[in-house]
């Protein structure tokens, strides 16, 4: 099911806000993803970057083309480690977070 305008603008505003729910955020896009869910952690990656730093931003903090970057978090594709991680790195900075894995 596709989002809404008003539902992004909705996340979009809130995060601009609300630091602990931009950290949340992450949280859930980066638990979805280690879940086996990639495609709902890559639309709540998007919802992270368009709140925070943006696609330009992050593609100039990564050193990639901003098309790259876009299609790498698209419905089809498939980041790479290396990416997936450089991605994380910016938003952990850019939010004020530090990520940690602890086994369940």
């Amino acid at each position: 099911m596709a989002l809404t305008r008003a539902f992004r603008e909705t996340v979009f505003n809130r995060a601009q806000r609300d630091g602990a729910f931009r950290r949340a955020l992450l949280s859930e896009a980066v638990n979805a993803y280690l879940g086996g869910d990639e495609s709902t952690g890559k639309a709540v990656l998007r919802d992270v970057i368009n709140a925070t730093v943006g696609f330009e931003g992050l593609a100039a903090e990564m050193q990639k083309p901003s098309k790259s970057v876009h299609r790498m978090l698209g419905p089809r594709g498939n980041p790479n480690a290396a990416n997936f991680f450089a991605i994380l790195q910016v938003l952990q900075k850019k939010i004020g977070v530090k990520l940690k894995v602890r086994a369940a």
